[in-house]
């Protein structure tokens, strides 16, 4: 970030964002919105698909297809602060759906890909009227 008194004001509205969110953003100001998670290399065809559909609806997303567990992932990324992590193994391929998990919440919600996308899009507007 430049330094100059100009850009002062700026700088500490966004240390005031983020020490006010502990580094946890809204999903409407996180740089990084979603990750899929797929639980193995068997669904990364899945886990593609459904970065292609989050990118067209205009959502910051990745996709990890590294090799390693799944607990991993989903541990990296939420130390990271990522919002959303969807997750994407045989049953969400087969049922054409995915498992979103929030960040702070142990809690799992299992949603046809459709709606998530439209929730997620949902959530990801301004919160100005």
């Amino acid at each position: 970030m430049l330094h100059r008194a100009l850009f002062g004001s700026l700088e500490r509205f966004i240390g005031i964002l983020l020490e006010h969110y502990a580094g946890k953003l809204p999903i409407w100001l996180a740089p990084l919105q979603t990750v899929v998670l797929p639980i193995a290399s068997e669904f990364d065809s899945y886990a593609k698909n459904i970065f292609e559909q989050l990118v067209k609806a205009g959502i910051n997303t990745e996709v990890d297809l590294k090799n390693q567990k799944i607990n991993y992932k989903i541990r990296e990324h939420s130390l990271a602060k990522v919002p959303l992590l969807l997750i994407c193994g045989e049953k969400e391929a087969k049922n054409k759906t995915v498992t979103i998990r929030k960040l702070g919440s142990d809690k799992q919600e299992i949603v046809d890909l459709e709606t998530a996308i439209k929730k997620i899009s949902l959530l990801n507007k301004l919160p100005i009227n």
